[in-house]
């Protein structure tokens, strides 16, 4: 399909970009690997786009999100000219922070149930990402007048605590594509208007935000075990700006150091450590020993990502000595949402190493996170950390024990829906191809295992 004149406003803002058609091509294929998809871009493309010819969908959404990271705002494929069929609306779905975070999620939750592939192929925006550190003041009661239906008080909340808990568990247990749509009905149906409900006092209101939230911060996960970026970050936005309209102290800050994690984990370091830095600074003096020590050991990470090494072990080691310390307070129910906070600040703190380069101190962290929680509650995660440590092992040339700790990790993997540990079994073969090419017995044999595997 062609358009009557060439793209004015495309080439205006690849200008302004100051790419070249073939790094703009590049930035193109990458946005697209990161949701999971393979494509061909090249700088001919880019010529045909220019001349007036209209990509598919997916990859206009894919072009707008690769100019939005090198123009430093949020565009649309309507921005950029491209007309037709695709829908500019749906692109800016749930990358706003506005006074009620339901009118945001309802939507979300229908495309997700109509299996609109527009939010489950979005991409990671690093606009959206800078959105939390503009929008730390107090919106508490700015939707609450607003608020109508019947009266309800912590009776309901610890409901809605336990069926959050209850598919947090399936989730750690049989991976985040177990029993997605069902947490998005239960959401939907009984969730939101229990959020838009009457409570008998303030404090009972509070904590159903922060129970809502953290259910939306789960789905935010599930999207993200399912390799789709842009989706867990819409989720993540608006699980904070729950957590912010509920006013728990240091719920919204756990949600900025989640945020910061996902920018990490997708080598976009723009604004992770002013997430880490903001969301340990809500906290700081407000939470108990143990839940500080997961703001710590994320803003540790960061440090090191900065080349901050110093800083990062010393920020490390803080973390692990809180687990130490006197308790105090109970630890609150949403900083228990990747179970033990040991095993998460051990897990943590080995890919500190992992950046800085010491891989033994990296490998031995790893195995301390997959012994710090019970292995049959959270499968994946304990497989995922063995996963980290056996590449650390390899990392330093024992291939031998790097194949015994991959054999531990699969053991776990049975049952798991989860496109990270697959990612993760067909990444381990690639490093085990040249010692197959050797005929190492024990990458031979591993291999032959990872292919059973990835055959189900």
């Amino acid at each position: 399909m062609t358009m009557s004149t060439p793209n004015q406003r495309l080439r205006g803002l690849i200008t302004e970009s100051g790419l070249t058609y073939e790094a703009l091509a590049k930035a193109v294929r990458q946005v697209a690997a990161e949701c999971g998809m393979e494509l061909a871009t090249n700088k001919g493309m880019i010529r045909h786009w220019l001349n007036g010819v209209l990509p598919q969908e997916t990859t206009a959404r894919f072009l707008a999100v690769a100019l939005s990271r090198h123009t430093g705002r949020l565009l649309t494929p309507a921005d950029l000219g491209l007309s037709g069929p695709i829908l500019a609306d749906d692109d800016t779905m749930g990358l706003s922070l506005g006074a009620d975070p339901i009118d945001a999620l309802l939507p979300m939750w229908r495309a997700e149930l109509d299996r609109r592939t527009f939010l489950t192929t979005s991409a990671y925006s690093v606009a959206g990402a800078a959105l939390p550190l503009d929008y730390v003041q107090d919106m508490a009661g700015r939707a609450a007048a607003a608020r109508t239906g019947h009266m309800v008080g912590m009776a309901e909340v610890r409901a809605v605590r336990d069926m959050v808990r209850l598919f947090s568990e399936m989730d750690e247990r049989h991976g985040g594509q177990h029993g997605r749509s069902a947490l998005v009905q239960y959401l939907r149906d009984d969730v939101a208007p229990l959020c838009r409900a009457r409570f008998r006092t303030e404090e009972m209101r509070q904590h159903m935000l922060s129970a809502a939230s953290r259910g939306v911060h789960l789905l935010g996960w599930k999207s993200y075990d399912a390799g789709q970026q842009g989706l867990a970050q819409r989720y993540y936005l608006q699980s904070y700006a729950l957590a912010v309209e509920s006013g728990i102290t240091g719920h919204d800050g756990f949600i900025m150091r989640t945020m910061a994690m996902q920018g990490l984990r997708l080598h976009r370091p723009e604004h992770c450590q002013g997430l880490a830095e903001t969301g340990l600074n809500r906290a700081r003096g407000k939470v108990d020993n143990t839940t500080m020590a997961l703001f710590r050991v994320v803003h540790a990470h960061t440090l090191a990502k900065g080349g901050q090494q110093r800083a990062a072990v010393a920020e490390a080691d803080q973390a692990r000595e809180l687990l130490t310390a006197d308790k105090g307070d109970e630890i609150p129910f949403w900083a228990l949402t990747w179970g033990p906070p040991a095993a998460s600040v051990y897990s943590r703190t080995a890919k500190v190493y992992e950046t800085l380069g010491n891989y033994n101190a990296a490998a031995n962290q790893y195995a301390r996170a997959a012994t710090a929680r019970p292995a049959t509650t959270y499968a994946r995660i304990v497989s995922l950390d063995l996963v980290a440590g056996a590449e650390m092992q390899l990392k330093r040339g024992l291939i031998e024990e790097a194949c015994q700790t991959w054999n531990r990790a699969i053991d776990h993997m049975d049952g798991v829906r989860s496109v990270r540990t697959r990612k993760a079994v067909k990444s381990m073969r690639k490093d085990l191809a040249r010692f197959r090419a050797r005929r190492v017995r024990c990458a031979a044999e591993l291999d032959e295992r990872a292919v059973d595997f990835l055959s189900v």
